[in-house]
């Protein structure tokens, strides 16, 4: 065992519960001899490049403690994507504080950080141990059930739906459509999530567009007509994602720059949800709404599951737990034993090379036949994870005779 320095760093976005990891962190480094003072990376890696390094262990108890409920990245973050030239400043500096193990709080991206990052020290000879803790809202990462930060997410989704739906519902008179977008480039586990509140076919949502499927307008429009002709309003929940069956995102604008790129968003593109928003007012003539929540779920604290905290620091303490027994190279993951109605997690293992190369999109078991809502066996795998909703109360509408 080296006995050595240890630094922690939060990359890309936030999630509800990303402290409780760094807190776990914290509180194992106390309980290994092998760490003499703790760390923590302003920025990510980029802070760590720029010496922007703080002494975790010098932070009061309570203040480490109040993390596992403190939402966004108390370290700070950010997106550098490492480079070769980078790899000979990051040596230089592990030596120069004598860091000789490292923790990573992040998705696919920082696990390809990290495995760069320790097997560079490795190729020069320098003792250092990595491991990657798990981190993303999206849910998309490989080799783990679920990620510290998607049941958070995806409790605030589903509440977010449910609850308006209610309004939709009350409001068809004035709105008939409402179309929510969720995060999630490239996988539609929020997305899914979504349906956890509904209890009857009338209730939201309706439709569910998934990146994993290919947007079918024709079909899309049909399902519409059929939900309004159902309900009186229609309840769209979108991944921000979604592309046509041709690759082409049904985001995408019209505007080109001088490159022949598509434009979107801010430089003259569109979102997903305002697209079709579009389509169904084109078509129909409805007037509607969309919701595009961007990093709501990524930091409502006041949504958080308690479960979520707990994983969430569970992962941080077994990754100090994996350096202590010099195991490095590895992601913490969170895999599930029991059935669904007696859901217990305990951890284990993914090699960071692994991780760092593969995304996780939802099984088709997952998905519907006709890809536009989710199966009983995803309801099984989500709802232990987001835990119990409310029921809300209808009337019962008796009408009064003269």
């Amino acid at each position: 065992m080296v006995k050595g320095n240890a630094i922690a760093g939060q990359s890309g976005g936030p999630t509800s519960v990303i402290n409780s990891s760094l807190a776990g962190i914290v509180a194992g480094a106390k309980e290994f001899d092998g760490i003499e003072n703790m760390f923590g990376m302003r920025y990510g890696i980029e802070g760590f490049m720029a010496e922007d390094i703080i002494d975790l262990g010098a932070e009061e108890p309570a203040v480490i403690e109040g993390l596992k409920t403190t939402p966004s990245s108390a370290l700070g973050s950010c997106r550098h994507k490492l480079t070769e030239e980078d790899l000979p400043k990051i040596l230089e500096l592990l030596e120069k504080y004598n860091i000789r193990y490292i923790f990573l709080i992040g998705g696919n991206d920082t696990m390809d950080t990290i495995h760069r990052i320790e097997a560079y020290a490795g190729q020069k000879g320098y003792d250092l141990t990595g491991i990657g803790i798990p981190k993303t809202v999206d849910n998309d990462l490989y080799g783990t059930d679920h990620t510290p930060g998607f049941a958070s997410a995806g409790r605030y989704m589903a509440l977010s739906v449910a609850q308006a739906g209610l309004l939709s519902n009350d409001m068809k008179k004035v709105d008939q459509f409402v179309v929510f977008q969720c995060i999630g480039r490239e996988a539609g586990w929020l997305v899914g999530a979504t349906a956890t509140g509904k209890r009857t076919p009338a209730d939201a949502p309706h439709i569910m567009c998934f990146p994993e499927r290919a947007f079918d307008k024709d079909a899309f429009l049909a399902e519409v007509k059929k939900c309004y002709d159902d309900y009186g309003f229609v309840s769209v929940v979108c991944g921000e994602g979604i592309t046509y069956a041709d690759g082409s995102p049904v985001s995408a604008s019209q505007t080109k720059d001088k490159f022949s790129n598509v434009e979107f968003g801010a430089m003259g593109g569109t979102s997903a949800a305002m697209a079709i928003h579009r389509m169904i007012a084109d078509e129909f003539g409805f007037r509607g709404e969309f919701q595009i929540t961007e990093s709501l779920p990524m930091c409502a604290a006041d949504r958080a599951v308690q479960l979520d905290i707990d994983e969430a620091f569970m992962c941080g303490q077994k990754a100090v737990e994996l350096a202590s027994q010099g195991k490095g190279g590895v992601m913490v993951t969170l895999e599930r034993v029991g059935e669904a109605s007696d859901y217990e997690c305990t951890t284990s293992t993914a090699p960071l090379g692994d991780v760092a190369v593969r995304a996780k999109p939802m099984p088709d078991e997952y998905i519907n036949d006709k890809g536009n809502f989710i199966t009983k066996k995803f309801l099984a795998y989500v709802r232990p994870l987001i835990g119990d909703l409310p029921e809300y109360t209808k009337l019962n509408y008796k009408k009064v005779k003269p």
